[in-house]
């Protein structure tokens, strides 16, 4: 059975950071496309980061970029996400993604591409 789980989500105050973990079961990465996605207590899921299948192209949200950090490991079946200098307004759930692919493209964050999804992980950023 696929499955992909989340960890690492927490409290922490602003300026502070987050690192977000998730593994994959059932099957392995190589030829997936995985993201990064959130959602906010009453607002929409939105896109936050995405990595190629060999983790040559990222993709990052602009209310993200030179915050946060995506990276893969194939071999070990996770993907992390690196978040620093937060702010109230990156208080979510957090959600791992993945989409099969056959070639080393670059990624977007458009959730009806993704394919499984993890069950979520919250961040909560308050002084």
């Amino acid at each position: 059975q696929l499955q992909l789980v989340e960890s690492g989500g927490g409290s922490v105050q602003p300026g502070g950071s987050l690192r977000l973990s998730c593994e994959a079961y059932g099957f392995t990465l190589e030829q997936y496309i995985i993201a990064w996605f959130r959602q906010a207590p009453g607002k929409e899921r939105e896109g936050v980061a995405c990595i190629s299948m060999s983790g040559s192209h990222t993709n990052y949200a602009d209310f993200v970029k030179g915050r946060f950090t995506m990276s893969r490991d194939n071999a070990k079946r996770t993907m992390s996400l690196q978040m620093t200098a937060l702010n109230p307004e990156d208080t979510a759930n957090y959600y791992c993604a993945v989409r099969r692919t056959r070639s080393d493209s670059e990624c977007r964050l458009d959730e009806s591409e993704y394919d499984w999804w993890g069950q979520g992980t919250q961040a909560i950023v308050s002084p």
